[in-house]
This record gives structure tokens, sequence and C-alpha cells, in this order.
């Protein structure tokens, strides 16, 4: 299901950003110009797209997760 290759990404880097920081912790480029996370995210969303339509659902809920 998930492409391989440069897609738009599915997060917003700020937050991502914030969220480390948080952490005290500085963010590399590489996690957020990089395919990792955003492949990541793909493969969950991917996941719980299967799981609603298995259930017979056109709506993916939070337990799809």
């Amino acid at each position: 299901m998930a492409k391989k290759g440069r897609s738009e990404p599915l997060f917003v880097k700020s937050k991502v950003r914030e969220y480390i920081k948080k952490h005290d912790l500085n963010t590399g480029s590489g996690i957020l110009d990089g395919e990792a996370l955003n492949e990541l995210i793909i493969q969950i969303l991917d996941k719980a797209c299967e799981r609603a339509q298995a259930n017979g659902r056109k709506t993916v809920k939070a337990r799809d997760l």
C-alpha cells in the first residue's frame, strides 16, 4: 500500500520539533526532511484502512489504529 519515493509529508514539522524540544533535545534535519517518519505514518494509516475495510466500514476509527 505505501508507495516508495518522495510523498507529501503527513505531519507538521514545527509540531514534531516542538515535541522533541519538550524532551530537552534538538531535532536533526534528517528527521524532518527524510522519508522515515512519513513512511511510518503511511504504514500505520494503511493498516487502519485495511482493518476498517475488513470490518465492512467506510470510516476509519481510532480503534483501527
